[in-house]
């Protein structure tokens, strides 16, 4: 796999790019040479890998709410981007419960915004809106999810996501027509990727940064659901596979547009406690985990993707497998603690992951 069409002075505009994925990929792009442009809120961690890389000063950055569409639109259009990256969310199933409102209002108003500012701007050629693994109806089932099966959501972050790749589908069909592209040149894809885990995530309630935040304090992790298996993965590997969706929208249009799943192999969705285990067993000098046996809200069990898609006709895969991956955050958390330079930490796990 080779991100090859050169992304240099490549115009990008990035929402969401204060978030953890979100600075990854602002990182990576810059790496590749591409003219960022970001907008999001403010970090919603402290510490944050955007600010822990100093990205304020490596792109062009807003600080604005996807929930503005005068400002989204404005910016864009001063921005004349030929590629966008949508990742502006209320990410959280967990905060989801706690405020529904919001979440249908940042996840399903914000991609109406963005694509309405995209309708307006004629500079575009590519967008991918980047959804979740989550926005499936989820029955439980033992296989992995095709893009092409029934979108649900029990919980509102979930059902805020399927709302969205609806919204991205109907702004396809009505201004974005395939059979138009000559006339509106815009090549419009979603993308579904599954738990995604890497140093530098510090969100509430999620399991990766909760062993971290344990561990550095030297305390017990409290687990939840140890039984609730996800498709686990590196940040970086759904990040190549929107870099690749993306070259592939921009030289080729819309004969790649539509949704595309990005999980791991069928051996890396792993139940909750086989994660802890793993690593805590290398990082020997933690004090471990209790199991929580309060009452929680309700999170699937059982979720896996199907990319079999991606893997065919964008030639994307796996590198890292969910060992490889763990040992990647346990060695991006030492360096880290250790106050080493988190923009190049980062730069050098992007290069061991497009170097193998």
């Amino acid at each position: 796999m080779e991100i090859k069409p050169s992304w240099k002075n490549k115009k990008v505009f990035l929402t969401g790019h204060t978030g953890f994925k979100g600075a990854w990929l602002s990182l990576w792009l810059e790496a590749l040479g591409a003219e960022v442009t970001g907008y999001a809120l403010k970090p919603p961690t402290k510490p944050s890998l955007y600010e822990l890389c100093r990205l304020d000063k490596r792109i062009n950055s807003h600080i604005a709410d996807v929930r503005d569409a005068a400002k989204l639109r404005k910016e864009m259009l001063a921005a004349k981007p030929e590629i966008v990256i949508h990742m502006a969310a209320q990410p959280l199933v967990r905060e989801s419960y706690r405020i529904p409102a919001e979440t249908y209002e940042t996840n399903v108003m914000g991609t109406v915004n963005l694509l309405e500012a995209v309708h307006a701007c004629g500079s575009v050629r590519a967008v991918v809106n980047v959804t979740t693994d989550k926005c499936y109806e989820n029955k439980e089932h033992l296989r992995g999810y095709k893009e092409g099966e029934p979108l649900g959501g029990y919980d509102p972050y979930s059902s805020s996501k399927a709302c969205s790749e609806l919204v991205t589908s109907a702004y396809r069909n009505s201004f974005f027509n395939p059979a138009e592209y000559k006339k509106h040149g815009v090549a419009l894809a979603t993308a579904r990727a599954g738990n995604v885990i890497g140093g530098g995530d510090w969100a509430a309630d999620r399991l990766i940064p909760d062993m971290i935040r344990a561990a550095l304090k030297g305390e017990k992790v409290r687990i939840r659901n140890p039984r609730a298996i996800r498709p686990w993965q590196h940040v970086l590997e759904p990040l190549s596979g929107y870099l690749l969706l993306a070259e592939k929208l921009y030289m080729s249009g819309p004969s790649y547009g539509g949704a595309w799943n990005f999980g791991p192999v069928a051996g890396d969705a792993k139940d909750v406690e086989w994660i802890v285990k793993r690593m805590f067993g290398r990082w020997t000098e933690t004090p471990g985990y209790v199991i929580d046996k309060g009452r929680h809200p309700h999170e699937a069990h059982y979720l896996k993707l199907n990319s079999s898609k991606a893997r065919r006709e964008l030639g994307w895969r796996p590198r890292w497998h969910i060992g490889e991956a763990i040992d990647r955050i346990i060695t991006w958390t030492r360096a880290y603690a250790a106050k080493e330079d988190m923009y190049e930490v980062c730069l050098g796990q992007i290069r061991e992951y497009t170097t193998i």
